[in-house]
């Protein structure tokens, strides 16, 4: 499986049949270095989505216009078929959504939603992808939360982390999840997109090794062999 970063907390996972977008923040993404039409001609599949701040839903329905499913809550969902999506599918937390490549469970997040224009998205939510033969957890915005010990227990291979400070957890914080979700390999996200957002990311990686965990620091554009 190959891992593109975009920038920011936007990704491509590819596997050689399949494209998944996650956030994809790319149209007004200081970081990113991949237009949105190098991404749409990536064939995109699905469009996972974490919650629905600007900064993570981004260019979802744009990237969907060939019929790519965009997926997450049922309020994402709903929001997503209201505003021209041809496959929304809203599920909740606890619930697993099951598709051709692999499969998305929702798993609770400690933020806050809402979609650019100010409509309600309901509750944010981190990511249990199944895809390419990999468990991944993709933690979207949240805070640390004791019972990511529970999403620890189904054996995560490797974890995308908030860790910029201010608006999500920074660096230690981060850290600490570390403890609790046991991924055998991370990806630092969401910082340095935005003045406020200054977690070093080089702080973050001392620690995970501190902790017998591999960090790979991805620069926006860089895809990494999985």
């Amino acid at each position: 499986m190959n891992i593109t970063f975009i920038g920011h907390s936007a990704f491509l996972l590819e596997d050689g049949e399949y494209t998944l977008a996650i956030d994809p923040f790319i149209q007004g993404n200081p970081k990113a270095t991949l237009t949105l039409d190098q991404v749409k001609a990536r064939n995109i599949s699905a469009v996972l989505i974490s919650h629905a701040h600007g900064d993570h839903w981004g260019d979802a329905l744009a990237l969907a216009e060939n019929g790519a499913a965009i997926i997450g809550t049922a309020e994402i969902g709903g929001y997503a078929g209201k505003n021209g999506a041809k496959n929304a599918i809203g599920g909740n937390i606890g619930g697993t959504i099951r598709q051709p490549w692999g499969s998305v469970y929702l798993t609770p997040a400690w933020h806050s939603s809402s979609f650019p224009d100010g409509s309600y998205g309901g509750m944010p939510t981190g990511l249990v992808i199944e895809f390419g033969g990999k468990r991944l957890y993709f933690a979207g915005d949240t805070a640390l939360f004791s019972d990511m010990s529970l999403i620890g227990e189904k054996g995560i291979d490797l974890a995308f982390l908030p860790i910029g400070d201010h608006y999500t957890m920074g660096p230690q914080e981060a850290a600490r999840c570390l403890d609790l979700l046991k991924p055998k390999d991370v990806i630092p996200m969401h910082y340095g997109t935005f003045p406020p957002l200054t977690g070093d990311p080089h702080v973050f990686a001392q620690e995970a090794q501190q902790r017998g965990v591999k960090a790979h620091l991805l620069q926006p554009g860089e895809t990494l062999s999985y």
